[in-house]
């Protein structure tokens, strides 16, 4: 059911992590390479991918490098929305996904990559054509964002809305599906590309597009899913209740599970996007995650025993080397 599990969504966009906090991603590299480790003693068949570049920067990425945090993971992933956002055209995506692989050897996977209908339907009918064309054969992976809208009602994640002017509401048009449940006219042209594009779907805590949108899914023929787990959610009434329904609803797909959200009382900052205080509190919620939904089946090998890795600085990790129960308790105690 998982294949992949995503560290953290665009931490090099302030929508998603703090820079305030964290000038330098330093901390954010903490977070990475404990919950790298973390994910691996748990099943290391199971890709860890680094949360998606949003912008594509290959400067951001050596800096992640250079901290360590590339050896924690399997692959990396970029974000685009060339139509709508990006500073640079559609048909330069196979240049953007070359200036990654000019400085790292793994793999690039393009992890979000949509078109808005904002301006016109049309418009984004030929994005996905033109955008499949381009990315098929050029990254093992890819998703588009997304399949429904989203509503209106619910906000986009963001913290820059006034700096993005009248391009704020193309968040809320990026879907195949409108939000009164009615598909666009890409809907049919994603249905020819949806053995080889996944789809990206956030669904919220106690999202009621859920059965439909594995109704949508199965309908379409998509083999690959990304969404998320989302640590701050865990938090929330029946929360274990809503993963497990959202996991098993979800389990006939290839999904990349992205981990991310600081729950606001375990942040540095009160916020979603801020670091933690303890990184490995966030190394654990991926390990309990992982152990929940992609244990290592009876026909694997036994994870590889776990090597404590040395940051510069800080006191050596000791993933897992605690009463898991004991310690999701007191967090939750504290909440």
């Amino acid at each position: 059911m998982i294949e992949a599990a995503m560290i953290w969504n665009e931490p090099n966009n302030k929508s998603h992590w703090d820079p305030t906090v964290d000038p330098d991603w330093s901390q954010f590299a903490d977070h990475v390479i404990r919950a790298g480790a973390a994910i691996r003693s748990i099943n290391p068949a199971v890709t860890r991918v680094l949360g998606g570049m949003s912008p594509i920067d290959p400067h951001w990425l050596g800096r992640m490098d250079g901290y360590g945090a590339l050896s924690a993971v399997d692959a990396v992933a970029v974000h685009g929305f060339p139509l709508d956002w990006n500073l640079w055209p559609l048909n330069a995506w196979p240049d953007k996904i070359a200036e990654i692989e000019a400085v790292t050897t793994k793999p690039v996977w393009v992890t979000e990559v949509g078109v808005s209908s904002f301006g016109a339907e049309e418009v984004q009918v030929f994005g996905l054509e033109r955008t499949a064309a381009l990315l098929k054969g050029k990254a093992e992976r890819i998703f588009w964002y997304s399949l429904f809208d989203l509503p209106q009602s619910w906000g986009a994640e963001t913290r820059h809305r006034e700096a993005e002017g009248s391009s704020y509401y193309r968040h809320f048009y990026l879907g195949l599906i409108r939000e009164d449940g009615t598909p666009k006219p890409a809907l049919e042209t994603y249905a020819r590309h949806a053995a080889e594009v996944g789809l990206m779907q956030w669904f919220h805590y106690r999202d009621p597009r859920l059965d439909e949108a594995v109704a949508w899914l199965k309908r379409l023929g998509t083999k690959r899913l990304r969404t998320g787990l989302s640590w701050a959610d865990s938090f929330r009434d029946d929360a274990i209740g809503w993963f497990d329904r959202q996991m098993e609803a979800l389990a006939d797909f290839e999904v990349t599970v992205t981990f991310c959200f600081t729950p606001a009382h375990l942040g540095i900052a009160p916020h979603h996007t801020s670091p933690a205080r303890d990184p490995q509190a966030f190394a654990d919620f991926c390990a309990w995650m992982i152990d929940r939904y992609a244990p290592v089946q009876a026909s694997q090998a036994a994870p590889a025993p776990f090597a404590p890795l040395e940051i510069a600085g800080a006191s050596p990790l000791t993933t897992l080397h605690f009463d898991r129960d004991e310690r999701l308790a007191a967090e939750r105690s504290a909440a």
